[in-house]
């Protein structure tokens, strides 16, 4: 049934709508994360939820994990400007791969911030909050990469993603979690559909 749904939700935003979407953050990441959130919710368990109504125990990361999943964070930051400049050419190209740039830059500066003020621990990074929020910028601006949005523009982009990125793990995961029970293990709302 994905596919089917992807389907039809490239071909009204990108036939229909004629939206410019360059980088997939509409047709890829947004999709993919509601969709998955979606089916979370409608195939969760709902004795799992009853057992478990704070999440599941096992939830969590480990020392060799985290190191793991950073480095895999890293590949993505350096690759990510390619994954957005993929299908332009010349000079759009170039603009894609800048302000791919100067948007996952953006991103990092404000993850590292709001990471330390919505954790409340005292100048401590989380590392969920590093290694998604920092990528955010590169997912808020796929859809405007190709265009000319000035460098401020691109910064600002990334660093709004970031900072919403970070709230979302720190605020709306938790309530998710709580109210509806909804388990987004990887954290995929935060970082694909929210920025």
């Amino acid at each position: 049934f994905e596919v089917m749904f992807y389907s039809a939700n490239e071909y009204i935003l990108v036939h229909e709508l004629k939206v410019t979407d360059i980088g997939g953050s509409m047709v890829i990441h947004a999709f993919g994360a509601y969709f998955g959130v979606a089916c979370s919710l409608g195939l969760g368990s709902r004795l799992l939820r009853e057992k478990f109504p704070e999440g599941h125990p096992k939830n969590s990361s480990s020392r060799t994990s985290d190191i793991f999943a950073m480095i895999g964070t890293v590949f993505l930051w350096l690759f990510w400007p390619s994954f957005n400049a993929a299908l332009t050419s010349g000079n759009s190209q170039h603009r894609t791969v800048i302000n791919t740039i100067l948007s996952l830059s953006g991103s990092c500066m404000t993850t590292f911030i709001s990471s330390a003020i919505f954790r409340g621990a005292k100048y401590k990074f989380n590392m969920v909050d590093i290694q998604n929020a920092t990528l955010a910028g590169g997912v808020a601006v796929g859809a405007s990469a190709n265009l000319v949005i000035e460098p401020y523009g691109a910064i600002l982009i990334g660093s709004v993603a970031g900072i919403l990125s970070v709230v979302g793990y720190t605020k709306i995961q938790p309530f998710l979690q709580s109210k509806p029970n909804l388990q987004d293990t990887a954290g995929v709302h935060n970082l694909h559909g929210m920025p």
